[in-house]
């Protein structure tokens, strides 16, 4: 019969497990599967932005005993921001451990692995989902708790910048130039990028459903792809979809299923620049634990603890402790669809 002695072994080691946890699938999230946001692993739990002039860079960490970077005071300046700190865990109780027999030709200790890589897991799920509800308050410029209202960094307060007023689509409205629209937009986003819109940056678009919906069935719409080949794609779009029209990507954005918790509102958009190095980051501090401290930041650690006095139960643990970094805010668009 298993005991609790057996997570003694190194299968459940801190290594081991932060090693397995990168195994599991992730919950899907586009922002994370466009890859909107730059990796960048630091030592430290703080990081440093630099603003010159109009552009903001980040500073990279040195180690103790060399020189400082040299910045000029009179032309730049540097906001420090701290990395968040992401917990969730589940508890795995002895008479649980008990429960577990082996089936086929699977061990006891392979069985007790399996159910406790389900219920990491499911964890792991609430880390991805709590990372992608991150990147979409960066992308808008401001990064909330998970309460949704709580605030823990608002980028356009930070570096100064006024936030921008949305752009009425007017997708109600039969008349209204919606090319035109995507064209201003663009023009925004292009001019506020300056020398960080290259040719092969391109204009997204997150869209809530009204927004969507309006938008591929407008008048306007239509009569511009009438005459193209490319009026079929029009009548095969579906929802929670990418749909290219005048210069941007719009995608129907899919969040939770309740439509709140991790969402665009129905009529509203978000526009932002796709390829514009340097504009997102994602700073990854490294953990709290012995083996981890002064190491280079990863996207996750996992580490067990069992209860030793007792043997009761043992806890399966997941951290993170990331920073989703907008470096310029100045070029984050907002839309509705009719105001």
């Amino acid at each position: 019969m298993l005991s609790m002695d057996v997570f003694n072994d190194n299968a459940f080691s801190m290594a081991s497990l932060t090693a397995a946890v990168d195994t599991i699938d992730y919950v899907p999230g586009l922002l994370g599967s466009l890859g909107i946001f730059e990796d960048s692993p630091v030592y430290t739990r703080t990081v440093a932005v630099e603003k010159r002039g109009t552009e903001l860079v980040l500073i990279p960490t040195s180690p103790l005993g060399s020189p400082p970077r040299e910045t000029d005071r009179s032309q730049r300046t540097i906001r420090d921001f701290r990395t968040v700190r992401l917990a969730d865990s589940f508890t795995l109780y002895a008479y649980e451990v008990e429960g577990i027999r082996a089936f086929g030709a699977e061990s006891e200790f392979e069985s007790l692995q399996t159910e406790y890589a389900s219920r990491m897991a499911k964890v792991r799920g609430n880390m991805e989902l709590t990372h992608e509800f991150h990147r979409l308050g960066a992308l808008q410029g401001k990064l909330l708790d998970s309460d949704g209202t709580s605030v823990i960094y608002n980028y356009f307060t930070e570096f100064g910048i006024s936030e921008p007023t949305a752009v009425d689509f007017a997708l109600t409205t039969d008349t209204t130039n919606v090319w035109q629209k995507c064209q201003d937009v663009k023009r925004l986003v292009q001019r506020a990028a300056k020398g960080l819109f290259t040719p092969a940056t391109r204009i997204a678009a997150l869209v809530g459903d009204t927004f969507f919906d309006s938008l591929v069935m407008h008048p306007n719409v239509e009569k511009f792809y009438a005459n193209w080949q490319a009026a079929q794609s029009l009548r095969e779009v579906q929802a929670f979809e990418m749909f290219p029209f005048g210069g941007i990507n719009f995608y129907n954005y899919r969040g939770t299923d309740d439509n709140s918790t991790v969402a665009i509102p129905t009529g509203n958009a978000i526009f932002f620049p796709l390829g514009a190095n340097g504009v997102f980051k994602k700073a990854m501090a490294p953990a709290e634990f012995g083996p981890f401290v002064n190491t280079r930041g990863q996207d996750t650690y996992a580490i067990n603890v069992v209860d030793r006095d007792r043997q009761a139960w043992t806890k399966g643990e997941l951290y993170s402790y990331p920073l989703y970094l907008c470096t310029r805010p100045d070029v984050l668009q907002k839309g509705v669809a009719s105001s």
